[in-house]
């Protein structure tokens, strides 16, 4: 199911490259400043994902400071069983019994995200995002929190759909974990094993326009 679900996605992603629209002019000013959005991975995850169901919450408020300029921030909170530096998609130790956590650790954050257009709808996105984590053990118990700084380095591609009333922004990035407090003990041991990076990781954001 993961493998499949990488693949659609980066068929739907090449796709999109090839619907070459021009982005917001910067000499238009009457182009809509705000939207709101989500990803598309809160439907796929909390809906398609039945071993390590995240409980994915995202809502995405964003203002765009020029036509090629936009600032956003977005709320979030999930939760997961194994190492984030496992490839979900791409690594066959992900949901291996082994390199399961004795718990799970559920995060409380908000991305702040600049993004820049390069060319046409092309774009590059740097997310910082600080997240207060806790740490839940097999028997539900909360036994530890600790603090994590999850930052991502995002490149896509911006679809506009029904007279930019909505769109759609299929992306590729690397997510890099830059800074976390010490992880309990059972989870640290795990966590010490994997990269503070993932490559290649997909995301399918949509929005409104107002």
């Amino acid at each position: 199911m993961q493998k499949k679900l990488f693949f659609l996605v980066s068929v739907i992603i090449m796709a999109s490259t090839f619907q070459l629209k021009a982005q917001y002019d910067e000499s238009d000013t009457t182009y809509k400043r705000w939207f709101i959005g989500t990803s598309l991975f809160v439907l796929f995850g909390n809906v398609l994902e039945d071993t390590n169901p995240p409980d994915f919450f995202q809502l995405d408020i964003g203002y765009r400071i020029t036509g090629k300029d936009i600032v956003r921030i977005s709320p979030k909170t999930w939760k997961y069983a194994w190492p984030n530096g496992i490839h979900p998609f791409l690594n066959d130790a992900y949901k291996k019994p082994e390199e399961r956590f004795p718990g799970y650790i559920r995060e409380y954050g908000a991305t702040l995200s600049y993004q820049r257009f390069l060319w046409e709808g092309f774009y590059a996105q740097l997310d910082i995002m600080p997240t207060w984590q806790v740490f839940v053990n097999d028997n539900g118990k909360k036994i530890d929190d600790g603090f994590q700084i999850f930052n991502s380095y995002r490149f896509g591609y911006h679809i506009k759909l029904f007279n930019d009333t909505f769109f759609f922004q299929p992306s590729i990035c690397v997510t890099h974990r830059a800074y976390h407090t010490q992880l309990p003990d059972g989870f640290k041991q795990l966590d010490d094993k994997w990269s503070k990076f993932i490559f290649p990781e997909p995301g399918l954001n949509v929005g409104f326009n107002f």
